[in-house]
């Protein structure tokens, strides 16, 4: 009776493992076209669709104007605006142009601070997703 419950204890866990690892696949197939997209334009276009993309001087992006490493190059975004529900950060020259993308919960305050990876210099759009518009 010992060896059959240490089985079943071992293929339930083996079941909770494959459930975790299937758990990122299904986090980024929301954004798979937008990961996979090759120019900036195609991205804010997988991202947003036919939304009305506008620039705003409520959102602050910092980015080092040189990075001494491009693999891991720091980058902070604030913003005053209010009920964001994502930021993406693009790089324009890079392959894939998507580095990130964070989706807020309704009242969070919407500030990330990470690090991107930049093949070469470049420009870095942080897009700002908001109820009323891009």
């Amino acid at each position: 009776m010992k060896s059959t419950y240490k089985r079943r204890s071992v293929v339930q866990g083996l079941v909770a493992l494959a459930a975790l690892a299937l758990a990122p696949l299904q986090l980024f197939a929301r954004n798979a076209p937008a990961f996979n997209a090759t120019a900036a334009d195609k991205t804010i276009q997988a991202l947003f669709g036919g939304k009305s993309v506008k620039e705003s001087d409520q959102v602050m992006l910092k980015v080092p104007d040189i990075a001494e490493n491009g693999a891991v190059v720091p980058v902070t975004v604030k913003t005053k605006l209010t009920a964001v529900k994502s930021i993406s950060l693009i790089v324009v020259e890079n392959p894939t142009p998507l580095s990130a993308s964070f989706r807020f919960m309704p009242g969070v305050e919407a500030e990330i601070s990470t690090r991107i990876k930049m093949g070469q210099s470049s420009d870095v759009i942080a897009a700002v997703e908001t109820e009323s518009g891009v």
